[in-house]
């Protein structure tokens, strides 16, 4: 056979060999990617899964009409889940501080599989309470002398940290600074300046009314409800803190203690240590507060809370670690007394079922200074706390503001606060 067919035959071959080789490897190698992206596309799929059943676990909790009792895991559901090519289960985990705490927390834990895929995520949540609120109100309006309805505006100057929601909607007047979220039940916003609702940009050129939302601003939120009655708050104060009926004056002290002043008792600044599960409560007659708080607290009663004198906090959590926690409870109003110094400062989270927190004879001047609270304020009507002139601005009675938000209450709430009826997220992770 002639050489050169020989070596022609043999590349051909070789070639051939080659192409061979390559075709398997080529076909392997896409046999093996489209391998991985199934694997992923399934995992992908199974992560949805376990997100799906994140929200339903969720959502059973919030349908509960009380949190959960116990401290056993269970399924609220029956068995495994079916959904599109997949399936989920969903474990619901009650903190084992439950039986004992106020604050009632959970762990839910999804997991999603598709074939060989699983994934599984972890939501703890946390019954909600009003106290993660900076300001929370029903209305924005201001029943004056039982009748007449005045707005109340945020203002230039004012700068409000945290969490802010009113069941109605916002007064904007000039540049006041909305340092976290805002939300508004109505669709509108109504700015001093133009004398009208809108829902947009001012139609003033330019414009006089300026509010930032550093966090963004949702309207036509939904409305959350107040309750009428601190009924917890009560309930705890009975069983194992302290009732009493009647009016009652309490002066906190720095060592954990307090001075009661209550006739029915026959007590004149009774010394007394803070109640044990941190509920005390007057029924029949208001409740006068001031002092040094060293503990944790919640004061409340069926009449009005008066603050005579600088109510704060043994140690200062704004300037280092502090677990002082104070919470004001009234069923009608939280009131800062005319008697009350001309800077007063009121440390807690401060909610005014009834009515509203705001200063006696708030119209009357001269004005006092500097109304200071660290912590938040929630009232069914919001109340004022001075008066302004109107295009200046300058102080006419009352105080001005110096409202800071203390963050602590998102997951610490004082004792027996009201619950919104809704869970928050503490921790989200992926397993």
């Amino acid at each position: 056979m002639n050489k050169k067919g020989i070596i022609l035959i043999s590349a051909y071959a070789i070639v051939a060999i080659l192409l061979f080789i390559c075709g398997v490897t080529f076909i392997g190698r896409s046999l093996n990617e489209k391998h991985i992206a199934d694997r992923h596309r399934r995992g992908t799929m199974a992560l949805y899964l376990a997100e799906s059943g994140l929200e339903r676990g969720l959502g059973w909790l919030r349908a509960q009409s009380s949190p959960p009792a116990g401290t056993t895991a269970f399924n609220p559901f029956t068995g495994m889940q079916s959904l599109g090519n997949g399936t989920y289960s969903v474990t619901i985990d009650p903190d084992d501080a439950n039986a004992t705490s106020y604050i009632k927390r959970y762990l839910i834990i999804a997991t999603g599989t598709v074939l060989d895929a699983t994934q599984q995520l972890v939501n703890e949540v946390q019954v909600d309470s009003f106290s993660r609120y900076a300001y929370f109100s029903d209305t924005e309006h201001f029943r004056w002398f039982g009748w007449f309805r005045v707005p109340v505006w945020f203002a230039d100057g004012d700068t409000i940290e945290g969490p802010v929601q009113t069941n109605s909607h916002f007064h904007m007047k000039g540049s006041p600074l909305f340092i976290d979220q805002v939300k508004s039940v109505d669709t509108f916003l109504t700015f001093y300046n133009n004398g009208h609702n809108i829902d947009s940009a001012e139609t003033s050129n330019p414009p006089l009314d300026v509010p930032t939302f550093e966090d963004g601003v949702g309207l036509g939120a939904d409305v959350i409800d107040m309750p009428s009655k601190a009924l917890d708050l009560r309930t705890a104060a009975v069983a194992g803190g302290l009732h009493l009926s009647g009016p009652t004056s309490i002066v906190l002290n720095a060592d954990g203690t307090m001075n009661v002043t209550n006739r029915n008792k026959d007590w004149t600044n009774q010394n007394m240590t803070l109640p044990a599960n941190g509920a005390l409560f007057v029924t029949g007659g208001d409740l006068t507060v001031s002092g040094t708080l060293n503990g944790q607290l919640s004061m409340g009663t069926n009449r009005n809370i008066v603050v005579n004198n600088n109510l704060t906090y043994a140690a200062d959590p704004r300037v280092g670690n502090s677990d002082d926690v104070l919470g004001l409870i009234a069923e009608k109003d939280v009131v800062i007394s005319g008697a009350a110094p001309n800077n007063v400062e009121v440390d807690g989270s401060v909610m005014a079922l009834g009515n509203s927190f705001l200063v006696e004879n708030w119209w009357v001047g001269p004005a006092k200074g500097t109304l200071t609270v660290y912590g938040g304020i929630i009232q069914r009507e919001r109340g004022p706390v001075g008066m302004a002139e109107g295009n200046s601005g300058q102080p006419l009675s009352g105080y001005r503001k110096n409202y800071h938000y203390d963050p602590r209450f998102i997951g610490t709430p004082p004792p027996y606060y009201p619950s919104t009826g809704d869970y928050i997220s503490l921790c989200w992770k992926e397993q």
